[in-house]
């Protein structure tokens, strides 16, 4: 997933400027416009000490073990977030919410039901198309080791996994 350049989130911020909320329901909040400072690329030949290493984005961090076995379907989620119904602000507001409990109970896996495509569809529905922007600028990007397409038998093009990062016992 990539994040939005500048240009692309004051579009944005255009957009959402001008709608407005249908029965007094708020907007999600919107990130700020500055632009974050460019990631410093390591020089010399060793890597950064583990310490000073940045964390890397939703998406990178599985072994292939991880991946085989969720592919298969092999692993039980945690917990379930099923959007189904919700609209996009709404839909938001759970993911945060339900992410938020999820990593303060250390849970590893969270199965996000986003629904499937209308029959006859051709793209994504508004909420699955979202999810990956909303998740790498949520404050719970940090704690999110990967996102990954569900196995069928966890609803597959209509959900995805999310693996939060193990929490490290204080030293």
């Amino acid at each position: 997933m990539r994040r939005l350049t500048a240009e692309e989130r004051a579009l944005w911020r255009k957009v959402v400027e001008t709608v407005s909320p249908l029965d007094g329901r708020a907007l999600p909040p919107i990130e700020p416009l500055a632009a974050a400072p460019p990631t410093p690329r390591p020089t010399a030949a060793k890597a950064a000490p583990k310490a000073a290493r940045q964390p890397k984005a939703p998406g990178t961090t599985l072994d292939a073990s991880w991946d085989r076995r969720l592919s298969r379907g092999l692993v039980a989620p945690d917990r379930i977030v099923d959007l189904h119904g919700h609209n996009l602000a709404t839909a938001w507001a759970m993911i945060d919410d339900r992410l938020d409990a999820a990593i303060s109970a250390g849970d590893r896996l969270v199965l996000l039901v986003t629904g499937k495509p209308r029959e006859g569809g051709t793209g994504r529905g508004a909420i699955r198309a979202a999810v990956g922007d909303w998740l790498a600028a949520s404050r719970h990007a940090g704690n999110i080791a990967a996102v990954r397409n569900a196995a069928p038998r966890h609803g597959g093009a209509g959900a995805l996994y999310i693996i939060l990062r193990r929490r490290r016992a204080p030293a």
